[in-house]
């Protein structure tokens, strides 16, 4: 029996080549005849090899016709097959015919409608207008505004307003009452979208969303994805933010913030999505996730790509216990995945669900109690199309109910599924049955392409209460206007001293009430209603009261030869409002605080100052930032790179300040005190250093990329080398010159004093303890 089993084990070897050549040899090159297309160009995925997809592009407000891809088969033939007629060729882009509407008149009257053309609607006598009264084909093949509705007012018996029909659509039911149903269909050639039949309710709602017609042509603008998809992820978001300790069945379960939110991740690779299009997912889910993070919450993961097999990346079971996995291990993972479009041969979107399935049994198994607190959120990207695994309907099913739990009224806000159309040929159809469909609400989003969605998810999280959270920032755009969103909480300060000359400092917006900076830039006679103070591009806010160090004296040293003595070289700012905070204005981090461990992401009551100082400045060469002033108002100022040399690097780098007139080896250390950091030089590296103007500026660090967090201020340097009236540029230091900031750390009693204090008209910071 031995020998038989060894024949044909030895045999199927011997034969798995040879049938592999021969699979090989009927996978021949597609040919290139009548691939042309008028007006545009194409593009192949693997050259004319199997599985390729050759990918059509038009101009904009044009699309490909008749096919919009086309797919190379073993055969050697193209799916579908080119022909000379019709030619393929880039048509203006169509919106769907608008002369639906009822008890009213669509001026003008075509047979098509195309990009940019216009459209007015008026009611008959007796009717009035609901919705937009003109319209303008968009180059997304949708139309502008609202759907025109001519409406009579409510008829006796009727609860629910009339419906509208959207273009292109045709509508059975004209009675409104409770319980009565309207149902849609589309013409010819468009694809609904929304819900086919809709269903009056007491309260005078229609169920479900407002259908829409379709081309394929068609998709959803950056900004119908941000208010829509927007404002469902940010609740999902907020609940997961008040979950903490939370009571199950008579039992307290201590979780962490975000610990009750589960979030599953599926990208499609397969070989009708391109090596580009998955990228730009990959990055766009990046952004999600780190933004994510700006919530306070951590949730538990589940990220997978899937084409004919799964490539699960993060497992949400490694969520379990205390040992949570760290962000910044989530999107190492993401990154090294390696894309590999000979592997991604067909499609099995049914098993990406059985995997989230799974795992979610799992979860239930585990903890019950607990399972039954978590809210779902399941985002996939793909194109809808599978070719193996049959129809994910049933799992989705399973899915609902292992969520629901025999409860949707109660529970259905528990789960969410969202699915991102990828593609150059989306199936609608396949997608739709898929997504959650809750009254008003929309979770099929189709894309024309995925570049923008990176851009679209930062809109989406930096909207609605996250405004406010301190460090969160945008990390995009190279126009001035954009890269302010990077620095929303940069001041420029403007002072008018009382002999006439004007002084200028930076500063930075640590609440909605206080601007941080040095003590210097005032002198003593200097007065509140002397300073202006510019934050973002527009905003210029007027100041209360200047409030300076109690310990801070520049002449403090004067009778040992020392002229300036800048101990301590730290004020506040109060406005006499509080700051209109928004994505262009809002405030930085300052350590010690309960607000930026939320940015540093610790979670417990045993957080202490000492550990932000560990995490912050824990290496000898910390490398930080700040930003130089830029004379012209209108222009961006310039980011500056430098390294603060800590603990043994220190004592090197204050040596220099003894080239100063009145500071010598011996009171060295009298002058530049602890609380300085010392940044300069060229060795390790070369440092920028800062110039007139830039004094009061915020010494910062990008923590994770999206949350700033600012550990000193610019207070004095040792040499002057920047030349008057300079443009900005970063300037560089030579061997001996050395900046000095004022460490945050060493003050923080004095911004406690005045940004936590809780009987003041402004909402104060909260403190940590020292140690």
């Amino acid at each position: 029996m031995g020998i038989s089993v060894c024949w044909i084990v030895c045999a199927a070897l011997l034969l798995c080549p040879l049938y592999l050549g021969v699979d090989n040899l009927t996978q021949a090159l597609c040919n290139n005849v009548n691939l042309g297309i008028e007006g545009g160009s194409y593009t192949f995925t693997k050259e004319r090899n199997y599985a390729s997809m050759l990918i059509y592009h038009c101009p904009e407000g044009y699309y490909p016709y008749p096919a919009l891809s086309r797919s190379c088969l073993k055969s050697g033939s193209w799916d579908p097959p080119p022909k000379k007629r019709p030619i393929q060729k880039c048509r203006m882009i169509e919106c769907p015919n608008p002369l639906v509407l009822e008890s009213g008149s669509v001026f003008p009257v075509e047979q098509k409608y195309f990009v940019n053309n216009k459209t007015t609607y008026e009611c008959y006598s007796g009717y009035t207008l609901r919705g937009s009264s003109s319209r303008v084909c968009q180059s997304n093949g949708k139309w502008s505004g609202d759907t025109p509705i001519c409406s009579s007012g409510v008829r006796d018996g009727d609860r629910c307003a009339d419906p509208g029909i959207p273009p292109g659509a045709r509508r059975t039911g004209d009675f409104f009452r409770i319980g009565d149903k309207v149902t849609y269909r589309c013409d010819d050639n468009l694809r609904l979208i929304g819900s086919k039949e809709r269903v009056c309710l007491e309260n005078g709602h229609w169920t479900g969303t407002e259908p829409k017609c379709y081309y394929k042509h068609t998709y959803d603008t950056a900004l119908e994805i941000t208010e829509a998809f927007g404002s469902a992820i940010r609740g999902s978001l907020q609940v997961a933010e008040t979950a903490n300790d939370t009571d199950l069945a008579g039992k307290k379960i201590s979780v962490d913030k975000g610990g009750l939110l589960n979030i599953y991740i599926a990208m499609d690779i397969s070989d009708s999505i391109k090596e580009e299009e998955f990228n730009e997912a990959r990055n766009a889910v990046t952004k999600l996730i780190t933004k994510v993070s700006s919530f306070s919450v951590s949730p538990n993961y589940e990220i997978l790509f899937f084409s004919s097999d799964i490539n699960e990346i993060v497992n949400i079971l490694d969520f379990s216990g205390e040992n949570r996995k760290p962000l910044k291990d989530i999107l190492a993972d993401l990154d090294k995945f390696q894309y590999n479009a000979r592997e991604n041969v067909g499609t099995n979107l049914n098993e990406a669900f059985k995997t989230i399935l799974e795992k979610m049994a799992f979860q239930k198994i585990r903890n019950k109690d607990l399972f039954k607190e978590l809210f779902h959120v399941l985002i996939f990207f793909t194109d809808g199309a599978y070719n193996m695994g049959g129809s994910p309907e049933n799992t989705v099913l399973k899915i609902q109910e292992m969520v629901y739990m025999n409860n949707k009224t109660e529970r259905e806000k528990n789960l969410d599924i969202y699915v991102f159309g990828v593609g150059t040929e989306i199936f609608d159809e396949d997608i739709q049955p898929l997504v959650t469909k809750r009254d008003g609400e929309t979770h099929y989003f189709k894309l024309k392409t995925i570049k923008d969605l990176e851009e679209t998810f930062d809109q989406i999280i930096d909207e609605g209460n996250v405004v406010g959270l301190c460090g969160l920032h945008k990390n995009y755009g190279d126009t001035p206007d954009k890269q302010r969103l990077k620095y929303p909480w940069l001041a420029r300060i403007y002072v008018t001293h009382e002999s006439g000359s004007q002084g200028k400092c930076m500063g930075s917006l640590v609440n909605r009430r206080f601007i941080l900076t040095a003590a210097h830039c005032f002198k003593f006679e200097d007065t509140a209603d002397k300073v202006q103070v510019k934050i973002g591009k527009d905003t210029v806010a007027k100041v209360e009261q200047i409030i300076l160090h109690p310990k801070y004296n520049l002449k403090a040293k004067e009778k040992v030869g020392i002229k300036e003595f800048y101990d301590y070289d730290v004020a506040l700012l109060k406005l006499t409002t509080d700051a209109d905070i928004s994505v262009n204005v809002r405030p930085i981090c300052i350590p010690c605080t309960k607000e930026t461990s939320a940015a540093l992401r610790l979670v417990g009551d045993n957080i202490t100052c000492k550990k932000h100082e560990e995490i912050l400045l824990s290496k000898s060469l910390e490398e930080v930032s700040f930003m130089s002033h830029d004379k012209d108002k209108d222009r961006m100022e310039q980011e500056n790179t430098v390294k603060l040399k800590l603990k043994q690097e220190r004592d090197n780098c204050i040596d220099f300040a003894a080239k100063v007139d009145g500071i010598t080896k011996e009171n060295l250390k009298e002058v530049v005190t602890d609380n300085f950091m010392c940044s300069g030089g060229r060795d390790p590296t070369r440092d920028n250093i800062a110039c007139k103007g830039d004094s009061g500026g915020a010494v910062f660090k990008n923590y994770d990329d999206h949350r700033t967090i600012q550990v000193g201020l610019i207070s004095w340097g040792t040499k002057n080398l920047c030349p008057e009236g300079k443009d900005i540029e970063k300037q560089e230091s030579d061997e001996e010159s050395r900046d000095f900031h004022t460490n945050l750390f060493k003050v923080s009693d004095f911004l406690e004093e005045h940004l936590g204090n809780d009987s003041s008209d402004f909402a104060p910071l909260t403190f940590l303890p020292k140690k």
